[in-house]
């Protein structure tokens, strides 16, 4: 209630202007969110109301039906600003990933269920990475890379359950390739991967002189792999990816200085934060926030809101909540007697965590702009409702732990 407050504070500052009045003008963003937030509250009713087994016997519908809508966007959706992401009625707008991510933590939950944590088996791994990827993929393809990458944050879930950890190491070796192919280039790429991995290898045939003989088969696939995934990376930056995207990586690997073009939003949320000193300028005293400096602010950029009005202690004050919040959700998790609540509990902290970092990361400038909300802040009904769905399962679940025993 804390975060919906501060939130729609931020909203109404954010899209404040004199000739509009009334909190309940629904011509007005910060009057449009306030009837989501009244919405929300029947949605939290409706889900706790809601027996705790009808959400995990029903998991593998929800999957299927949030599947289903992803690929009817590309049939039915409206394209707004490059992104075939949302279906539209009227005045209003529905983004099917926001419900996805609810939808795809449940399946997960109710695999590792059936599979009893068992993920140690080829298949059952490959199962568990089929759910996360198959949303993962159609959203991408909207395309709407920064929401996609939001089931990424799910593999950590995974290895909470059993995942091997060499599954991390790959990961992070991906994450590293990627943005060194997308720094330096394909080739220089591939080059050097192919030195280190000669090099790794004479020095294990250095230390046993038939391992070469007995593992150049390895060899060969490890660079045919590691080659392939390098030229994926090149081609889907450079054939699936909009330019807008393009432009805002090479904006974070300051291979590019747009801060005029497609770096504006960034440099002006930079700079917006840091008018705001250590206190503030105070509610509706923001100048930069007023001037609409800050191109979306209401959305993706409403934390700069919160720095320019309630300064370093007011932005520190949400980030402690938000640590707080997600320590709660962590102690939550960890006290699900069920395999199920368990796992789509720690997918819940995954989730909100992956959001938090990224778009508070995305509005100093330390990470590209990718687009994704700040829980329960940014404004829009689909990903407050979508929050709250998350969220208030979650609470639903944990109702009825000690009957889980």
């Amino acid at each position: 209630m804390v975060f919906i407050f501060l939130g729609w504070i931020s909203i109404y500052t954010a899209s404040y202007s004199e000739e509009q009045q009334g909190i309940f003008d629904l011509s007005t963003k910060y009057g449009k969110q306030l009837l989501w937030i009244l919405l929300s509250a029947v949605l939290i009713i409706i889900i706790l109301a809601i027996d705790k087994k009808f959400y995990e016997n029903f998991s593998g519908v929800f999957y299927i039906l949030s599947i289903l809508s992803l690929i009817g966007l590309f049939i039915f959706g409206k394209n707004i600003n490059g992104a075939t992401s949302w279906y539209n009625f009227g005045a209003f707008g529905l983004q099917p990933s926001e419900f996805a991510k609810t939808a795809t933590a449940l399946a997960i939950a109710n695999l590792l269920n059936e599979l009893n944590q068992d993920l140690r088996k080829p298949a059952n791994q490959l199962k568990s990475f089929g759910i996360l990827m198959l949303p993962a993929i159609l959203i991408t393809l909207q395309p709407d890379p920064g929401s996609a990458l939001v089931y990424g944050s799910l593999i950590l879930v995974l290895y909470r359950f059993g995942l091997p950890s060499y599954f991390l190491l790959f990961a992070f070796i991906a994450m590293v390739l990627f943005v060194v192919t997308l720094y330096f280039g394909f080739q220089y790429t591939l080059i050097a991967v192919f030195i280190l991995i000669s090099g790794f290898f004479i020095y294990l045939n250095y230390k046993n002189k038939k391992f070469f003989r007995h593992n150049w088969m390895k060899f060969l696939l490890v660079y045919l792999f590691t080659g392939l995934y390098i030229f994926s990376v090149d081609f889907v930056f450079n054939n699936v990816f909009e330019q807008r995207h393009r432009d805002r990586f090479n904006i974070v690997l300051g291979k590019n200085i747009d801060d005029q073009g497609i770096g504006y939003n960034t440099a002006q949320s930079v700079i917006t934060i840091g008018s705001g000193g250590f206190l503030g300028k105070g509610f509706l005293q923001g100048d930069r926030t007023q001037g609409d400096f800050v191109p979306e602010q209401e959305t993706d950029y409403i934390f700069s809101t919160v720095g320019e009005e309630w300064g370093f202690l007011g932005s520190s004050l949400v980030v402690i909540l938000f640590v707080t919040f997600l320590m709660r959700l962590l102690y939550i998790a960890e006290r699900q007697k069920s395999i199920f609540s368990k796992v789509y509990a720690y997918a819940t902290v995954a989730i909100f965590f992956f959001h938090f970092t990224i778009n508070i990361g995305m509005v100093i400038g330390l990470l590209p702009t990718i687009g994704i909300p700040l829980p329960f802040f940014s404004y829009g009904g689909s990903s407050l409702w979508g929050f709250t769905l998350l969220l208030f399962i979650l609470i639903r679940l944990d109702a009825d732990r000690i009957y889980e025993w």
